[in-house]
């Protein structure tokens, strides 16, 4: 059933430094969106340097920021070297607020940034806000370790911040999964803000098929943008070298932000072991895990939603440092049965990770383990959305069939 709304629009924000998680979630909310609401226009600010790679449904589209890199040492850089960073920061920020004064939308949804990178769209949401903009930021269901958000948060009056810009807060997870602000100081204001709208449901889609959809069973190894995900790779393939008993295929994607030196070691370490296929990327990942017996990966927000989605058996060897998001995650959905998990120095026997990865494709789907654990994060989103929009008096809603 798809609902009618004329001229009704939605900016989008994703300061997307490392990995593809937050242009990919933004995209999936966008995609659904326009497939409930005929008429509704979703635009979306990435700064991901490949966001052009991705397919957007008809009334999506996105604006491209010039791309900041993340160092390991948390600071970050401009992607283009003979360009300052702060040049790259002025132009983003000017961008931002150029786009939202000439697309005037009626919801602006930040993307886990409460005032972007370094502050860049705090000037946008003060315009915005006077425009009787409805303003949400969305959160992962997992951030970090208190600790590190806090500290994080506390050096730029964060909370503070967020209390007196954003309508509402949109968690994208379930209450009785995680809370991404436990342990933090919440103001009783910006707690009453939250919304735990649900996981977000992930789908295969109907327009074309992954060029690289197998023909035979396999596990699929994936770590999603890639850059820090050479680690892991390399267990998986040292695993088949050294037990010649794992004969399972396996189908390796590496993506598109690992370091050129890593992807040509594993593309050539990987084509030795007749078992493995190593790719570099693919952007329908979704089918591929949907094709797949069982997923092993890092267990990043959107892995995850999609091994929900999907119902896979799935091996989860989490990040520890410098950001603790995805072991809180990995051990959350351990404690509950829903994923095995091994800690990368676990991960590095490779006896153990064989051990792991023969018994991966027999262990039960996460279903069994959680029937309670629905994935209804898009369906709530939409029907918010919809009362928004129906209040503003735009247009009067109609069902309209097809």
């Amino acid at each position: 059933m798809t609902r009618r709304i004329e001229d009704a629009r939605i900016l989008m924000y994703s300061h997307d430094t490392f990995g593809l998680g937050h242009l990919r979630r933004c995209r999936t909310i966008a995609h659904s969106l326009v497939e409930d609401y005929r008429g509704l226009q979703v635009l979306i600010i990435s700064g991901a340097t490949i966001a052009g790679a991705f397919d957007y449904r008809a009334r999506v589209d996105f604006v491209k920021i010039p791309s900041v890199i993340k160092l390991r040492n948390g600071e970050y850089t401009s992607m283009d070297r003979h360009i300052d960073l702060q040049e790259t920061l002025k132009m983003r920020k000017s961008i931002i607020r150029h786009t939202a004064e000439t697309f005037q939308p009626d919801v602006f949804i930040v993307d886990k940034e409460p005032m972007g990178l370094r502050g860049e769209v705090e000037e946008t949401l003060a315009y915005l806000k006077a425009q009787g903009t409805n303003l949400v930021l969305g959160l992962r269901e997992v951030m970090d370790a208190p600790h590190l958000l806090e500290e994080e948060w506390k050096r730029n009056d964060v909370m503070t911040k967020i209390g007196r810009f954003y309508d509402s807060i949109w968690v994208y997870g379930p209450p009785d999964f995680y809370d991404p602000l436990v342990g933090l100081n919440v103001p009783a204001q910006v707690r009453a803000k939250m919304d735990f709208v649900g996981f977000l449901q992930r789908s295969v889609s109907k327009d074309a098929e992954s060029e690289h959809k197998q023909k035979e069973d396999y596990i699929l190894i994936t770590t999603g943008g890639g850059g820090d995900g050479s680690d892991l790779i390399h267990n998986v393939i040292d695993a088949y070298q050294e037990d010649e008993t794992l004969t399972q295929r396996a189908l390796i994607v590496l993506g598109p932000y690992m370091p050129a030196k890593q992807r040509h070691r594993l593309l050539e370490k990987g084509s030795k072991i007749p078992y493995v296929e190593v790719i570099e990327f693919d952007n329908r990942m979704e089918e591929l895990i949907a094709g797949a017996q069982a997923v092993v990966g890092m267990g990043g927000y959107n892995t995850y939603c999609e091994i929900l989605s999907f119902d896979k058996p799935a091996l989860i060897v989490p990040r520890v440092a410098p950001r603790e998001e995805q072991l809180i995650r990995a051990r959350r959905a351990s404690e509950l049965g829903l994923i095995d998990m091994l800690l990368p120095e676990e991960a590095a026997n490779p006896m153990r990770m064989a051990e792991a990865l023969k018994n991966l494709p027999s262990r039960p789907a996460p279903s069994q383990s959680a029937k309670h654990m629905t994935l209804d994060g898009l369906g709530n989103i939409s029907q918010i959305v919809g009362e928004w929009l129906g209040r503003r008096g735009q247009e009067h809603l109609t069902v309209v069939k097809g």
